[in-house]
């Protein structure tokens, strides 16, 4: 065997056990940990990695094979109900995707309670109900009626299921204390993040909060998402916003863009071609790979994108827009932040405005929660619903 472990993720490696969460930092190497724990305690059993799309089609998992000497299936989350009838073998399941009762956590229960497994992961849940599906699948819980009756208390009044409080919350930390295996590397790399503001048209902004109406289709705005949409349309579209993103592009040899439209898209494609810079792109419809040369330009979808790939050959992202998931935005953060980056000092440029919407999108980011359209337009707008039936 040519690979060693870090000390770190040797102490990890002792302290899995069947059902575990490892986690770690993105980039800390916890891929390799879990086929260590595998090839120490499991390597008579089938080996099978549920990973995400990207990193199958890349074939990240078969190369750490290769240089191990194992064999496994490896696969995507979109494909996991394939593999409940499966016995008796070993599960990786990398990132956590069994949140909610739907058709991958119900799939991820039925699996685990058959088979040995782990699940390696960044960001493994920040409210209990992104743990239930790991306790159900220890067996803690019988199914989710199980867990809700002990521990959630939902809002009465809300139009929509909205959690109030979780009860008996000292018995949640036990199971999650037994589970989670933390995971501390020793990068010491120096992260240096850079708000810029960019001025958008406040006039726009402020007519289509006031009359709902959709200045890009010339049609009454129908629903929250809608409003939300052509409101971030408004901004991110600036001629500010897309005179900072030049100039961070113009000044940097090598970079990776984040952004979430198709607009967007347009707009640093453009940004690109003014200034004679060869780009590569990573989305729904392209999935080009970063190339081996002195200058580039990587455009890259947060969904399509935001996770099973790494960059060692850059030391900047810029954001052209934020993302809704805090999570979304820590994955992206970590393509660049590796243990094995031979940068110091690490560079993240996020561009932003001044406007409402930015400033709560920000605010649900820096306090690890996800965006919730509805909520700030109901907050933002408190007549909301009765303009919007009129409409």
């Amino acid at each position: 065997m040519t690979i060693e472990l870090y000390p770190y993720q040797r102490k990890a490696v002792d302290r899995l056990h069947n059902g575990s969460v490892l986690c770690g930092k993105v980039g800390s190497g916890k891929s390799l940990t879990g086929l260590f724990y595998y090839m120490e305690n499991h390597i008579d059993k089938p080996l099978y990695i549920i990973t995400v799309a990207k990193k199958r089609n890349d074939r990240e998992w078969h190369r750490d094979f290769e240089a191990l000497g194992i064999d496994g299936v490896v696969d995507s989350w979109n494909n996991i109900e394939k593999y409940t009838d499966v016995k008796d073998a070993f599960f990786i399941f990398d990132e956590q995707r069994a949140i909610g009762y739907g058709k991958w956590g119900m799939a991820f229960i039925h699996i685990a309670r058959k088979n040995n497994w782990i699940m390696l992961t960044a960001t493994p849940g920040d409210v209990w109900m992104d743990w239930m599906c790991i306790f159900i699948a220890n067996n803690f819980y019988r199914n989710k009626t199980d867990f809700v009756d002990q521990h959630v208390e939902y809002n009465p009044y809300s139009k929509f299921p909205q959690i109030r409080r979780y009860h008996k919350t000292d018995k949640l930390e036990r199971f999650r204390r037994y589970l989670a295996v933390p995971m501390q590397d020793f990068r010491t790399t120096k992260l240096h993040r850079k708000y810029i503001n960019a001025d958008f048209d406040k006039d726009l902004y402020k007519s289509v909060i006031k009359s709902r109406f959709n200045p890009y289709t010339e049609e009454p705005i129908m629903n929250a998402s809608e409003f939300t949409q052509v409101l971030r349309r408004i901004i991110n579209t600036s001629e500010r916003r897309r005179i900072h993103a030049k100039q961070e592009i113009m000044t940097r040899d090598r970079v990776i863009v984040f952004y979430n439209y198709t607009y967007e898209l347009d707009i640093l494609k453009e940004i690109c071609q003014e200034l004679d810079r060869a780009y590569y792109q990573w989305n729904g419809q392209k999935h080009e790979a970063i190339p081996d040369a002195e200058t580039w330009v990587y455009l890259v979808q947060y969904t399509a994108g935001a996770e099973g790939w790494n960059c060692i050959t850059t030391d900047t992202i810029l954001f052209y827009s934020l993302n809704y998931s805090y999570r979304i935005m820590e994955q992206s953060e970590g393509r660049i932040n590796r243990v094995n980056t031979s940068f110091e000092d690490l560079y993240y440029v996020y561009l932003k405005s001044p406007a409402s919407i930015d400033d709560a999108i920000e605010r649900s980011i820096r306090s690890k929660k996800k965006f919730n359209e509805r909520n700030w337009v109901e907050n933002t707008c408190p007549n909301w619903n009765e303009i919007s039936k009129n409409n």
